[in-house]
């Protein structure tokens, strides 16, 4: 990701989650977390366990994040006001006292709290915080199609069928990887299964509120049946790979074994009977890790799923 990706992702990640951004530019955000995201946030678990067994009124942290350090502290050097020259305390303390007594508050320039920083960048804790916490909140959604508003009656109710949509990594490993993401649309009310489901899902407007003058069709199966449909889909996709590098990688796998016996039967021959047992282990050991390392496998895991009410009834 570019500092431009990065800013924009942030700034979806404010908005979601109902931050209050004080001040932003394309080089930074000032924002009051909100309520949740501080809590995901902040690493503050006594805090807010405080906050719920008494029910208190929670005091959300404000952040400075800087999504483009260089472009950041130019500005701060180019704009940065004349430097002056700091009055003595006493002189200070007798400035605040005079606005004490004339308009009854402290000089806020003087005591304001600092902000504290935190540079956002691809591979920086911050950033590895909101990616979990994205995948955390996003790991099930819940929408509506928005209709097209143009030419609609509105006393005419438009049909919507609800599907579940579920996004899988299908993971090819051996001593070597590679990674494949399939998605999949089950109709919940006929059972039908829509490949490339996440490509029809971008062509939409999506909102989570339900929209005016639609009605849902009734469910024809359960979310269970559908889970067993997408198991079904991916396996049948699956059954018709090329599945050549897993027979090289058992050869492999062989090769390395072979190697290993060689050495350790021979470790074994001319051992004595105080180190036998734990060659033996350490042999074991080797051979576990060697197959760890070159067995071929196929495993399939859900990245996120949700539920999406559609127009139409398919």
């Amino acid at each position: 990701m570019n500092t431009k990706q990065i800013h924009k992702y942030v700034n979806r990640y404010l908005e979601a989650t109902d931050c209050s951004i004080i001040e932003k530019s394309p080089a930074h955000f000032t924002v009051k977390l909100s309520p949740d995201a501080d809590r995901e946030l902040t690493n503050r678990p006594y805090y807010w366990s405080f906050v719920d067994r008494v029910g208190a009124e929670p005091e959300t942290m404000t952040f400075l994040f800087v999504t483009d350090k260089e472009k950041y502290e130019a500005g701060l050097v180019s704009e940065a006001p004349p430097e002056k020259t700091e009055a003595p305390d006493s002189q200070a303390a007798a400035a605040d006292a005079a606005l004490v007594r004339s308009f009854g508050f402290i000089n806020s320039s003087v005591n304001a709290p600092r902000i504290p920083r935190q540079d956002v960048y691809f591979g920086s804790q911050k950033l590895e915080q909101l990616f979990g916490a994205a995948k955390s909140r996003g790991s099930f959604v819940y929408l509506f199609q928005e209709p097209d508003k143009r030419g609609a009656s509105p006393f005419s109710s438009t049909p919507y069928t609800a599907w579940l949509g579920v996004n899988i990594r299908v993971e090819f490993a051996c001593d070597r990887k590679r990674e494949e993401i399939h998605s999949l649309g089950v109709s919940l009310v006929t059972g039908y299964c829509a490949d490339h489901f996440h490509d029809r899902l971008l062509e939409l407007r999506l909102t989570p509120r339900l929209p005016a003058n639609i009605h849902v069709t009734k469910n024809g199966i359960s979310f269970a049946k559908a889970q067993a449909i997408v198991e079904q889909a991916l396996e049948r996709k699956l059954k018709n790979y090329d599945y050549t590098w897993a027979g090289d990688a058992s050869a492999r796998l062989q090769e390395e074994l072979d190697r290993i016996d060689a050495y350790y039967k021979t470790l074994l021959q001319h051992a004595t009977d105080e180190n036998k047992l734990a060659i033996q282990e350490q042999y074991e050991q080797r051979q576990a890790e060697t197959r760890w390392q070159f067995e071929p496998r196929v495993t399939a895991s859900v990245i996120n799923c949700g539920v999406f009410h559609l127009e139409g009834i398919n």
